[in-house]
C-alpha cells in the first residue's frame, strides 16, 4: 500500500500539463489564453500536485487531532487567500466583485438584498411561491443578510469556513470506508482542489450545497456504523438529505439513493441485521412520504424533461456555431464521466470562467486514471466494492444523471461529484504497485492527447480550424 502521493507522479502531472499547455498555445497561438489565465492555471496545477506530494508524506504519521487541525487550517488559509485575491481580481476585470458574465451569482445577491428590504413575512411568502429546488440558497442568503447585512466579502469568508470543514468531513468519511491512508490523502486532495477553492470566491450556491451533500453522506455513514440507533442521528441525516432538495432536486435524490444503497449492500460486520432492517424500513417510509409532495413533482419534472433539455442545449450550441455539439449525447459522455470536464486551454466565445479553472479541470482529468484503477480493483481484483457502496453509488448515479442531461461537460453541474471522486482517486493511489503502474503509464500518455484533442474540438466545432 502506498500511503502518500508519489513525488514522481506529481512531477509527471505538472510536466504533462506544462507541455500540453505549451503545445496548445503555440499551435493555436491566435487563440492563446490571456497571461492571467495562463498564470492562474499553472499555479493551480503546481500547487495541487506539488503540495499533495509534500503534505501526504509529511502528515501521514501525524496524530489524528494534529492532522485534522493542519488540514482545516491549511484549507482555510488557501480559501481565504483566494477569496481576497478573487474579490480584487474580479473587481479589476469586471468592475464588480463578481465573476465574468455574472448571472446567477449577481441575481442571488440582489434578490437577497430585495428580500431583506421586503421584510420577513413578504419575503417568505415570495419564497414559498418559488420552485422548491430554487428556494434553499436564497433563503440562506436572506437570513445571513438580515444578520450581517449585504456584505459580499463576509459571505464568502463563511463559504471558506464551510469548504474547509468539508475537507475534514471528507477525511472522516473516507477513513471509515477505505482506511486511514486513503482518508488522509482524500482530505488533502480536497484541501488543495482548485475547483473547490475557486467557488469560495463566487456568490453561487455550490459551496453550501457541497457542504450539505458531504455532511449528509458522512453522517449517514456514521449512523450505519453505530452500534445503537440514535433518533437524533436519524433526524440529522434526514434533515441534511431533505435540505438538498431545496438546492438541486437531482442531488437530493441521488444522496437518498446512495444512502439506501449503502443500507442494502453494506457488510454485515459494519452494521447489525436488526439495525439494517429498522433503517431500511425507515428509509422506505421516508421515501413514501416524500413521494406525495413537491419533491416528487420536482423529480418527475426533471426526469421527464431530461431528453428535452439535452436536445435543447445541443440545438442552442449548434445555432451559436458549435457544429459538433450534436455528437455530445448522453451515450457518448456517460462512459467518460469520471474524467469530465475537460480543461479549456484556448480562448473562444469569451469563456473566461472556463479558462480560469482550466488547471483545476486538468487535475480532475489526470486523477481520473486513479479513479478508474480504484473502481476496477474494487470490482474485479479485491472485490471489496461494498466498501465503496455509499460513495460509489452517489458518484455513479449523480454523474450518470448529469451526463444524460444537457450538461455533461458543464463544470458547475459536475462539481458535486468532485469530493467523492477525490476519495476514490486517493484510494486508487494507495493501490499502486509495479503491475498497475504500467497501466497508469498509458494513462499518462492518454491525458495530453485528451487535453490537446479537446482544444482541437473546441476550435473545430466552431469552424475555426
Amino acid at each position: 500500500m502506498v500511503p502518500f502521493f508519489p513525488k514522481q507522479i506529481s512531477t509527471k502531472a505538472i510536466t504533462i500539463y506544462l507541455l500540453s499547455l505549451a503545445v496548445v498555445s503555440v499551435v493555436f497561438m491566435k487563440y492563446m489564453m490571456g497571461l492571467d489565465f495562463l498564470i492562474v492555471g499553472i499555479t493551480w496545477v503546481v500547487m495541487f500536485f506539488g503540495l499533495s506530494a509534500r503534505y501526504t508524506k509529511r502528515w501521514m504519521d501525524s496524530d489524528e487531532k494534529v492532522y485534522v487541525r493542519k488540514l482545516f487550517v491549511t484549507a482555510l488559509i488557501f480559501r481565504l487567500v483566494w477569496v481576497i485575491f478573487s474579490y480584487v481580481y474580479y473587481f479589476i476585470k469586471t468592475g464588480i466583485p463578481f465573476e465574468f458574465g455574472a448571472s446567477d451569482s449577481l441575481g442571488y445577491h440582489t434578490a437577497a438584498e430585495w428580500h431583506v428590504d421586503l421584510g420577513w413575512s413578504k419575503a417568505m411568502e415570495r419564497l414559498n411561491n418559488t420552485e422548491l429546488s430554487d428556494s434553499g440558497y436564497p433563503f440562506y442568503l436572506m437570513v445571513l443578510y438580515n444578520i450581517i447585512g449585504p456584505n459580499i466579502f463576509v459571505t464568502r469568508v463563511l463559504k471558506a469556513l464551510m469548504s474547509a470543514f468539508s475537507c475534514v468531513l471528507v477525511y472522516r468519511l473516507a477513513s471509515r470506508n477505505l482506511g486511514k491512508e486513503a482518508g488522509r490523502m482524500a482530505g488533502i486532495f480536497c484541501c488543495l482542489a482548485p475547483n473547490l477553492i475557486l467557488y469560495c470566491g463566487l456568490h453561487l450556491k455550490e459551496t453550501e450545497m457541497l457542504f450539505l451533500t458531504i455532511a449528509a453522506l458522512e453522517r449517514a455513514d456514521d449512523l450505519l456504523r453505530s452500534k445503537r440507533i440514535s433518533v437524533w442521528k436519524i433526524v440529522l441525516v434526514v434533515a441534511l438529505a431533505l435540505s438538498l432538495f431545496t438546492f438541486r432536486t437531482v442531488l437530493g435524490i441521488t444522496v437518498v439513493f446512495a444512502i439506501v444503497t449503502a443500507l442494502v449492500f453494506s457488510n454485515q460486520s459494519v452494521m447489525s441485521r436488526w439495525n439494517k432492517t429498522v433503517l431500511i424500513f425507515w428509509a422506505v417510509m421516508g421515501l413514501l412520504v416524500m413521494a406525495g409532495g413537491s419533491i416528487a413533482n420536482d423529480a418527475e419534472r426533471y426526469w421527464s424533461q431530461r431528453d428535452e433539455n439535452q436536445a435543447a442545449k445541443r440545438e442552442h450550441q449548434m445555432r451559436k456555431g458549435v457544429k459538433w455539439a450534436k455528437y455530445a449525447t448522453g451515450t457518448v459522455m456517460a462512459p467518460i464521466m469520471f474524467v469530465l470536464p475537460f480543461p479549456t486551454m484556448v480562448d473562444v466565445d469569451e469563456q473566461y470562467n472556463q479558462q480560469l479553472i482550466s488547471g483545476g479541470n486538468y487535475v480532475r482529468s489526470f486523477l481520473g486514471g486513479f479513479v478508474l484503477l480504484a473502481l476496477f480493483s474494487a470490482v474485479f481484483v479485491k472485490r471489496n466494492w461494498r466498501d465503496l457502496s455509499l460513495v460509489g453509488a452517489f458518484v455513479v448515479s449523480y454523474l450518470g444523471v448529469i451526463c444524460m442531461s444537457g450538461f455533461a461537460n458543464a463544470e458547475r453541474f459536475l462539481l458535486p461529484g468532485l469530493p467523492f471522486l477525490l476519495i476514490i482517486a486517493a484510494y486508487g493511489v494507495t493501490l499502486l504497485n509495479a503491475k498497475n503502474y504500467q497501466w497508469l503509464r498509458m494513462w499518462f500518455v492518454f491525458v495530453p492527447v485528451l487535453v490537446v484533442g479537446w482544444a482541437v474540438f473546441k476550435l473545430g466545432a466552431r469552424g475555426i480550424l
